[in-house]
């Protein structure tokens, strides 16, 4: 379980237009809040 505080690894995804987008990137603005959620219409 990720608590507030802990470190991350660097990483880097797809925004919507399908652009890389890279966690130091973001930093480099300030703090970045992740929230994560489960899919729709899935079990889990």
């Amino acid at each position: 379980m990720v608590k507030v505080g802990d470190v991350v690894d660097g990483f880097e995804v797809l925004d919507q237009h399908g652009d890389a987008v890279s966690l130091t990137n973001l930093l480099e603005s300030g703090p970045v809040v992740l929230y994560f959620y489960i899919k729709a219409k899935t079990t889990g």
